[in-house]
């Protein structure tokens, strides 16, 4: 039982390492400019460490010193965990297109008539090789880390359940295997919930005092102390690898008895369990829902953020407090359901199909939940059509910066890509050294006055729909759910019982190679279709700052 309870903290603790990077995609992305193709790769990336030994490592499960090996590879995960957050250490501080001179510089992005472009910019300073190489350094030791952290998983949970299966009493292995199972899919909430608690505090606040900080979580330039999380939780499953050094090889058994395996069977099997047509097409339909869960696990927060202007914080918070749990419950319900009506394997294959069916129906109108991308000027909407010709040359005179970032909103409720880009000559300051407001705006009119702009983006506007959103999605999420439990019965009935634990293996294998490999990959590649305005790094595209959101929501 003490076995049972340190494996349940370490599966807890590594899905925590996993799921936290899911939880603060959307912030890394913007630290280091990245597309969501390529976080979405980063995100997937620990797949391609797993797939690589999972075959062999439940092949050899009873050769080997079993609890030995889940401490070495709770040691390669926690170092992995420490190793994500070491691009915060390597790399200097965030820096950002600013109104008010300040310790990074003494730009502004005010607009400057009469100094002719010889405004610096923030952006443009920072693309020196030097600047270049550090963004490649960190992307590699992101990706080394996922890799460590896929390769540090493969003994974890196969040989902690063939562990416990091996030496518990057949009456209580279900019992212990459930707690475990339980655990795995509480741990992504658990490491949303974290996301959404350490977002809050800045990114660098080990490195600027407080005072110096002029963005609010609220910014659409904010980015949260991503780094933290890692380390709670690689610290986390350092403390979980303890306990393994010290269990033996082999227990007192209770009773039963164990079926080896041998290599020269391996063809075998594997062609006979794929060539079972039930095995076969429950495995596929397994992968179209894991694909379009772990797409969907990756950027579901960066999608609330961007279509209900919600900060990276509220969104983990939605997600980990709402989503998963509504998941959980899906599966107690569907296999609560099995148990009591004792269900054949047409009626189970039934109950999948009835599921899935009332999730399409329930998420349908999910794809009119929304609002366009708000009006910014130059981007989503030109002014010249309403105001007439003045509109375009408004800001001439100022010489903008290209690639300024500092998005204001109008009082004429057009964002705007920066103070400059409305010709606001005067920023206003708050005591503690915030923005108050920008006023002498010439792009900003109304009734033939100047306009003023007040920092952050305008928003879309579209929190009336926020709600039923999240109802819909949620509901949607424990109707697919249900169909949990049968499917994998359908699974385990079909095949022949020596090939269980064999069959088990190579179904989760083909879920990591066509489904949580390629589906953060597709689904960030799609988004990426809908940016309609690109932050430039050293003339490459990073980050995206603008999408067009009904696109990102369809697509």
């Amino acid at each position: 039982q003490f076995f049972v309870f340190c494996h349940g903290l370490l599966q807890l603790s590594q899905l925590l390492v996993s799921g936290y990077l899911k939880s603060s995609i959307s912030t890394i992305e913007r630290r280091y400019g990245l597309s969501s193709q390529t976080s979405g790769l980063l995100a997937s990336f620990n797949e391609v460490g797993n797939i690589l030994l999972i075959v062999f490592i439940s092949y050899f499960g009873s050769r080997v010193h079993r609890p030995r090996f889940i401490g070495c590879g709770a040691i390669l995960v926690s170092l992995a965990g420490f190793l994500m957050s070491l691009p915060h250490f390597i790399t200097g501080p965030y820096k950002y297109d600013q109104s008010i001179a300040s310790v990074f510089s003494n730009t502004t992005d005010l607009c400057q008539p009469g100094v002719p472009g010889s405004q610096g910019n923030l952006s443009d300073a920072s693309c020196t090789p030097h600047a270049a190489r550090e963004n490649h350094e960190v992307l590699l030791v992101m990706f080394i880390a996922q890799a460590l952290l896929g390769i540090g998983g493969v003994p974890i949970q196969p040989f902690g359940i063939s562990y416990i299966d091996d030496f518990a009493s057949a009456r209580n292995s279900p019992l212990y295997l459930g707690i475990l199972f339980s655990v795995t899919i509480i741990g992504p909430g658990v490491a949303f919930m974290l996301g959404s608690a350490m977002l809050r505090f800045y990114v660098d606040i080990d490195k600027v005092t407080g005072d110096e900080v002029q963005l609010t979580s609220k910014d659409p330039r904010w980015v949260g102390a991503w780094w933290l999380g890692f380390l709670v939780a690689a610290s986390l499953v350092a403390l979980s690898a303890v306990p393994y050094f010290f269990f033996p090889q082999e227990m007192p058994k209770e009773v039963g008895e164990r079926f080896p395996l041998f290599l020269s069977d391996f063809p075998l099997v594997l062609l006979r369990n794929l060539r079972h047509p039930v095995y076969l097409l429950v495995v596929l339909a397994q992968v179209n829902l894991s694909a379009m869960v772990a797409g969907l696990a990756t950027f579901m927060g960066k999608f609330l953020e961007r279509q209900f202007s919600l900060t990276a914080s509220l969104a983990n918070m939605i997600i980990g407090a709402v989503n998963i749990p509504g998941a959980v419950v899906g599966i107690v319900v569907g296999g609560a359901i099995l148990k009591r009506f004792q269900m054949s394997l047409r009626q189970c294959s039934a109950m999948c199909i009835l599921g899935m069916f009332l999730c399409l129906l329930v998420a349908f109108p999910l794809l009119f939940l929304g609002c366009p991308t708000q009006k910014v000027a130059g981007v989503t909407y030109s002014e010249s059509s309403e105001f007439g010709h003045h509109a375009l040359e408004c800001n001439l005179q100022c010489n903008c910066p290209e690639k300024a970032y500092n998005p204001i909103c109008g009082s004429n409720a057009v964002e705007y890509i920066s103070p400059c880009s409305a010709g606001c000559r005067v920023v206003n300051i708050n005591a503690d050294n915030s923005v108050l407001n920008y006023t002498k705006c010439s792009c900003i009119s109304e009734n033939g006055l100047e306009g003023f702009a007040k920092p952050g983006t305008c928003g879309t506007g579209c929190s009336h729909l926020f709600l039923p959103f999240v109802v819909l999605s949620c509901l949607a999420g424990i109707l697919a759910s249900t169909s949990h439990t049968p499917s994998f019965m359908l699974i385990l009935r079909s095949i022949q019982p020596e090939d269980k634990s064999f069959a088990v293996g190579i179904q989760f294998m083909l879920l990591r190679v066509l489904a949580w490999m390629p589906g953060p990959v597709l689904y960030g590649s799609a988004i990426d279709t809908t940016c309609i305005l690109w932050e430039k790094k050293c003339d490459k595209k990073a980050a995206c700052r603008y999408y067009d959101n009904n696109l990102f929501r369809q697509r």
